[in-house]
């Protein structure tokens, strides 16, 4: 079992996520993500929003190196495995690598995670704490329980600059001397961002899951440049499901209005375990009809044990009667919850195809005058 899968696997089924359409945006690592989701019956939309970038010649790397090795830190804040060991790796190849480690050998060590931790061990040093909540606000928190007026911090960054932690390092009196292995940059395929943005806000897709900040606001920022910002944010608010891996991944979410779920552990395997969880219990709907037991998964419905998937209009207007539990749904009701405009007729139309699509369709009821219902016994 690989280890994206190992604090996922209690309770595995392959049909737990059958009938759902989960939006990926990772880069790295997304072929563990999408591999498990889809061994438990997802559907896929892949659309990486960034991608880890290195410079090719190290330069600027080397360049910050040189200055930790000669600004010999007190502290070294060491936020990712991944980070610290393209940090040593490019130290190595250029020579620096030996004065590095000894630089470091006498710095005060402190590490975001157990992975940090890791990769700190793996250079043959050791550290003397880690954050409690994983994160580098947590990290930097660590630092400040100490006097580090007149020190110099050493703070390895993870893909992207942090002004506000980095800041709060200044204000203390601390000298911070920065080093970015690799930085995130937006993909070069937006084509697929595109697609997940159309996804998102046409109700094609249950959930949307995101491993780190910069994937969040990527995908904002092209929202936003393809003037759908407010139809992404609405999407997120109603029908679709935001998952983040952690509270730093999470927070440009919350600042935009939008509640994720966020695991209690910020692992990839605990994501999944939670988006399961989550899927099944909010949304999966089921009734006893005048055809028979009706479940609503996702897209795919069921009606007395037979299947059909739904399409993006047919689903949110089958979803909206489920949710009335046999009362009746207004024509002018069905409009505003289509993902695309309809007027009355247009609804009568929608109805008509979600009709044929449905395995029975006896399982929607017409209400002379008034609108439509599921058909449970009344």
């Amino acid at each position: 079992m690989d280890s994206v899968d190992a604090s996922a696997a209690v309770g595995f089924r392959p049909d737990q996520l059958l009938g759902f359409r989960v939006g990926v945006t990772s880069d790295r690592r997304s072929e563990d993500l999408i591999a498990a989701l889809e061994r438990r019956g997802a559907e896929v939309l892949h659309a990486p929003t960034i991608r880890m970038a290195t410079a090719s010649d190290d330069a600027e790397v080397v360049e910050e190196t040189r200055a930790v090795i000669a600004g010999r830190p007190d502290y070294l804040l060491a936020t990712t495995s991944y980070g610290m060991r393209r940090w040593t790796e490019a130290a190595d190849a250029a020579g620096l690598g030996e004065d590095l480690v000894d630089v470091l050998e006498n710095a005060r060590i402190l590490v975001r995670g157990p992975k940090a931790r890791g990769a700190v061990r793996a250079i043959g040093l050791d550290d003397e704490g880690m954050s409690e909540r994983e994160t580098t606000a947590s990290l930097v928190d660590l630092v400040l329980r100490h006097d580090v007026q007149g020190a110099t911090i050493a703070v390895q960054l993870h893909g992207y600059t942090d002004p506000a932690q980095l800041a709060r390092l200044d204000a203390a009196g601390a000298r911070v001397l920065a080093v970015a292995p690799y930085r995130w940059t937006a993909h070069e395929d937006q084509a697929k961002v595109t697609r997940l943005i159309d996804a998102i806000c046409s109700g094609g897709l249950d959930a949307v899951t995101f491993t780190s900040a910069p994937a969040v606001e990527a995908l904002l920022a092209a929202a936003d440049a393809g003037g759908r910002r407010a139809d992404v944010e609405a999407a997120f608010r109603s029908d679709v499901t935001a998952a983040a891996v952690g509270p730093v991944t999470a927070a440009p979410l919350v600042e935009s209005g939008i509640l994720p779920i966020v695991p209690d552990r910020f692992r990839m395997g605990a994501l999944i375990r939670l988006v399961c969880e989550h899927l099944e219990s909010a949304g999966v709907l089921r009734a006893e009809t005048e055809a028979g037991p009706v479940e609503l998964r996702g897209r795919m419905v069921s009606v007395a044990g037979q299947r059909a998937a739904l399409s993006p209009v047919s689903r949110s207007l089958f979803r909206a009667l489920m949710l009335a539990d046999g009362a009746t749904v207004s024509r002018e009701e069905l409009s505003d919850i289509a993902p695309e405009p309809l007027d009355a007729h247009a609804v009568d139309v929608a109805i008509s195809r979600l009709r044929q699509a449905l395995p029975d369709a006896r399982v929607v009821a017409t209400v002379v005058k008034r609108g439509f219902r599921i058909a449970v016994p009344l």
